[in-house]
Parts: structure tokens; C-alpha cells; sequence
């Protein structure tokens, strides 16, 4: 995806791993940070690029950071045990890094994850968060794992990837099926065949993170929950959970929407969200 002009591409070590971020706006006591998903050749500005100028120009700075194995990231971090979690850690570690006490998080299925394990773990480094179909949970209603959850996980095995599989995980992130360009699937093919990448994909060696057994109730942040009522990774039932057990959460559901609520539902979501982190303290 090319970059905007008004995007600010850097680098930046963090534990001897190399990490690429983007920053757009300024002038924000409280950043913003947008964390993407882990499907194949995700990214942070891929994830994102319809919602980072609309963000920065509402709310000022916005960064947006590439994971491990994600983006321009390097592909090096430790295996074993949940992998939202550990991201989470590289995630406080550019925090600290970039001098940001406290931030507002909007998290993507495992940047959901990742929101969710830094609220539990250290609280106040978060102010309030926005959770879009967050990883590590268990539907109430629906089989698990997912049509779309396999996809992503069967996607370096086998013969390894290929547009055709590609084009069959971006099938399961959106309704509309339209949306997925020739361009777009190309683009994600390129970014989950870094050879580093193909040496060893992130997911190889780490395990769901199992929020369901975590003390979600503990949670007082003011929490937005928001989910695609046709999601096929992480389904809407898990919408329910989280806005019934976390303390000062609301939820919305988007109709003729699947998991990629930022992209499909660009202009509602951008709104939503602006309007949510900007409210006054309750």
C-alpha cells in the first residue's frame, strides 16, 4: 500500500527488534494507537489507511506500528505462549520508547488482544480503548475454530501461499466481496512472503492468548466494542460477551459487515471512534 504523503514512515529498536510505525497528526495529550490484525500480509497502514488522516485530523496524533513478522517490521520474537501478549509487550516497549505515559488504543482482532492484555496487565497505560472483533475469545453460538480462522492458519502450509489462498482468507474478512482487488490480494501476498516471514510465520509457535479465562469484569476502562454482524474469523458472538462482562463497555454491530469494520464501514467507524475518544470524562 502506498504510503500518504502526509504519513510519517520510521523505524525504531525496541528489545533488538526492529520496528516500523507511522505517525500522523499531533498536539494530543493522549495518543492514539491503532493496532492491526494478524491475518497474512496485514500491516499497520494497510489495516488503516482509511482511518488515519480522518483520525488525526479529529483527534491529532495517531501512530500506527507494524508488529513483528507484519509490515517493515523485523521478524523477531521470541516463541511460545500467546502471541497477542507478547505483542502487547513490544507494543508498551514503543511506548516507553516514544515517551507515552498513557494512550488511547483502537485494536483490530489481535490488536484487540493485544488492547486487552495491556488493560489487564497495566492499566494505567491506557485510557479508553476500542476492541474490533478481538482475538482470544471463544463464540458462544458458533463452531470454533472458524472457516475463516483456518484459512489463516493453513495459509504457509501445505504447497505454501498463494494468491488463490490469499483470496481466499480476504473472503473471509469482508462482505462485500468486491472490495478485494487483484491489487490487494497481490499486495498481501507480497508482504506474507518476506522470506523471513516464510522462515517462520508469526503464528507458528504461539498459542490462542484465552481471554475467556481472564477476569474481563475487572476491566473499568470506557470500553467501545465494535463488530461485523457477518464476521467469519471471530463472530458476533463474542460482541455480546465482552459488552455484557467488561464494566463501562457499549457495543455496536454493523449489518452487511464482516471483520474488517474499519475498511467496510470506513466512514461510520471513523465518526464512531473520533466521537467516543473525544467525549468528555465521564
Amino acid at each position: 500500500m502506498t504510503l500518504s504523503t502526509n504519513l510519517d514512515a520510521r523505524t525504531i529498536e525496541i528489545d533488538g527488534v526492529r520496528i516500523s510505525y507511522v505517525e500522523s497528526g499531533e498536539n494530543r495529550e493522549v495518543p492514539l494507537l491503532l493496532l492491526h490484525g494478524g491475518g497474512p500480509g496485514s500491516g499497520g497502514v494497510s489495516n488503516y489507511i482509511r482511518n488515519i488522516g480522518p483520525l488525526s485530523e479529529r483527534l491529532g496524533r495517531v501512530i500506527v506500528p507494524d508488529m513483528p513478522g507484519f509490515g517493515s517490521s523485523e521478524n523477531k520474537i521470541e516463541p511460545g505462549g500467546g502471541l497477542m501478549g507478547r505483542y502487547a509487550d513490544v507494543t508498551l516497549g514503543l511506548m516507553d520508547a516514544l515517551g507515552i505515559a498513557q494512550a488511547d488504543i483502537v485494536g483490530n482482532s489481535m490488536g484487540g488482544g493485544q488492547a486487552l492484555s495491556i488493560a489487564l496487565r497495566f492499566p494505567e497505560r491506557v485510557r479508553r480503548m476500542v476492541l474490533m472483533g478481538p482475538g482470544g475469545m471463544l463464540p458462544m453460538f458458533t463452531p470454533f475454530p472458524t472457516e475463516g480462522t483456518c484459512r489463516m492458519a493453513t495459509f504457509y502450509a501445505g504447497e505454501g501461499p498463494s494468491e488463490e489462498k490469499m483470496r481466499g482468507v480476504l473472503e473471509m474478512l469482508v462482505y462485500d466481496q468486491s472490495v478485494i482487488t487483484p491489487e490487494l490480494v497481490k499486495e498481501r501476498v507480497k508482504a506474507a512472503t518476506r522470506p523471513d516471514v516464510i522462515a517462520a510465520p508469526p503464528w507458528r509457535d504461539h498459542i490462542l492468548d484465552p481471554f475467556w479465562q481472564e477476569k474481563l469484569w475487572e476491566i473499568e476502562h470506557e470500553t467501545l466494542i465494535l463488530w461485523g454482524r457477518e464476521d467469519r474469523v471471530n463472530p458476533a458472538d463474542g460482541a455480546f460477551y465482552f459488552g455484557k462482562v467488561i464494566q463501562n463497555a457499549e457495543v455496536h454491530l454493523f449489518p452487511k459487515c464482516g471483520h474488517w469494520v474499519q475498511w467496510e464501514k470506513a466512514e461510520a467507524f471513523n465518526t464512531i471512534v473520533a466521537d467516543f475518544l473525544s467525549r468528555d470524562a465521564a
